[in-house]
């Protein structure tokens, strides 16, 4: 049974969306109270009704498939793990991101280092200094342990839960088809394996460039297709592919590869050993994550990794894929982009709609060959632009609908190539509503515009700051030195006139005046 099947049943899809917590409602009614009752927020139980040891999960009231005592029984069973999953990931909080990770694993590194080359002076020194210097070094590194370890808990979990929620699926899948025990699996035929033999056979026998085996039920990829060094292009979209072999390294000419539709959720290190691939598209797996090594596939011009269940993208990845000209990478759960990407200066289309953006890197705007760029529906999350957004300056296309974004970017009116325009959705106060309304033209200039008067403004305090700082730093001066000047003036005035002072006038200044 397809897995969207499941989801079409509105009970199992609402229990799936609303663990941890399941308690049964009260009341005569039962199908009133489903639809009103909230189990993530149940009532207050009364002291009179004890609260049920467990989660209490009854199928014939939710799940009418549900009539096997077995099934029962390991959904109930399920269900708590998925519970308690859920419950700890809540309480470890927000997960680091993937460059910040990265960032504390490099340092750590570093302070490793340097504490293994100054371990001997260390020790020998008797010097409190060193001693202070040791304890701050070791201070830091458990900062950085702190860091990677609160990520690695947040995988293992999120793994569990992947599995726990899995298997959840699988269990009322079966129930829906008519087996019991609650893990019957009915396993397919293998006789896409001949067709596959087949086209192994014919690629021995002679040099083979393209390969097509899309949508034949491929459960797995033989360990021989990596021998078919010939291969130009492989497409195995549109299948049950559940891995990919380390032996896709040997198809040393590959230039486009095609695992779109599939049921993957990793990707081989390997991979980053197609140096010619040029093309790859992953989009529509389980993909959590893309290899680093993926960095390494120096050719790539078009990267699609849309619609998988991503977090992050590799850190290093703008650094190394300057060639790339499309990334895709809609529909995952990334939460920012490495600031890596603002090195891919060949970059003409990037969309990272639906996803869970907080913000861009500070210099997106060294992406001067971007044309088109799509950021809507991040939702709550994305909330402003930098100001460096202006500098795309061969921007063709934006679109920022279905975001919380109260302001465009001072530096919005210089995209001057900008074409299209999508703004809806948004709580836009600058440029006013009517601005927006009229469209992109009106858009840009009113930022031009408003970017010059704000200059302006900002230009003529400057100046008249600096105008009233500079009389009152001349007056201190001045002052200053006549105070002085005063001084010495009167220290000599009275070692003149000694110390009786019998006339504010000096008879000397009278008889030469």
């Amino acid at each position: 049974m397809e897995q969207s099947s499941t989801r079409s049943i509105p009970i199992f899809s609402y229990a799936m969306n609303k663990l941890p917590s399941l308690t049964r409602p009260s009341g005569a009614d039962v199908s009133v109270a489903v639809s009103a009752f909230d189990i993530e927020q149940p009532p207050p139980i009364s002291p009179a009704t004890p609260p049920p040891a467990e989660p209490f999960f009854d199928p014939a009231e939710r799940m009418p498939p549900l009539t096997d005592p077995n099934l029962v029984s390991a959904m109930r069973s399920t269900v708590s793990d998925v519970s308690q999953t859920r419950s700890i990931l809540s309480q470890l909080g927000p997960r680091p991101d993937h460059e910040s990770v990265d960032s504390a694993k490099a340092r750590l590194a570093e302070i490793e280092v340097r504490l293994a080359n100054e371990l001997d002076e260390i020790n020998l020194s008797e010097i409190d200094g060193e001693d202070v210097k040791k304890k701050e070094m070791e201070r830091e590194k458990e900062i950085y342990k702190a860091v990677i370890a609160l990520d690695e808990l947040h995988d293992s979990y999120g793994k569990l839960l992947a599995d726990a929620e899995a298997k959840l699926e699988r269990i009322y899948e079966a129930a829906v088809a008519g087996y019991g025990g609650g893990e019957d699996v009915v396993e397919e035929g293998e006789e896409v394996n001949e067709e596959v033999v087949r086209i192994l056979q014919e690629a021995n026998r002679g040099e083979v460039e393209r390969i097509e085996l899309a949508d034949r039920c491929l459960r797995f990829v033989p360990e021989a297709f990596g021998k078919i060094r010939s291969l130009v292009s492989l497409n195995l979209s549109v299948n049950q592919l559940q891995m990919v072999p380390d032996s896709i390294a040997g198809l040393e000419n590959l230039e486009e590869l095609n695992l779109s539709s599939n049921i993957l959720e990793t990707l081989p290190e390997s991979i980053g050993l197609l140096l010619k691939l040029k093309t790859l598209d992953v989009s529509s797996n389980k993909l959590t994550a893309l290899p680093d090594s993926i960095c390494h596939c120096s050719s790539l011009v078009e990267l699609n990794a849309s619609f998988n269940k991503l977090t992050y993208l590799p850190t290093n990845i703008g650094y190394e894929l300057v060639n790339l000209r499309r990334l895709s990478v809609e529909l995952n759960k990334i939460r920012s982009l490495p600031s890596s990407v603002c090195e891919m200066s060949s970059l003409q289309f990037l969309d990272v709609h639906f996803n869970e953006l907080r913000g861009l890197p500070h210099y997106i705007g060294k992406l001067t060959n971007l044309e088109h760029l799509n950021l809507s529906s991040n939702f709550s999350d994305l909330t402003e632009l930098p100001e460096t957004f202006g500098d795309l300056i061969n921007l063709q296309e934006l679109d920022l609908s279905n975001n919380q974004i109260h302001a465009l970017p001072m530096t919005f009116g210089q995209l001057k190539n900008l074409q299209k325009l999508n703004l809806e959705e948004n709580p836009i106060a600058i440029p006013p509503k009517e601005i927006v309304n009229s469209g992109v033209e009106a858009v840009k200039a009113f930022m031009a515009q408003r970017r010059i008067v704000l200059l302006a403004e900002e230009e003529a305090r400057s100046k008249l700051q600096a105008n009233e700082e500079t009389p009152k730093g001349w007056l201190n001066r001045s002052t200053s030195w006549l105070k002085d000047s005063v001084a010495v003036v009167s220290h000599s005035v009275s070692g003149y006139m000694g110390v009786q002072e019998k006339s504010k006038l000096d008879p000397c200044l009278n008889e030469t005046y």
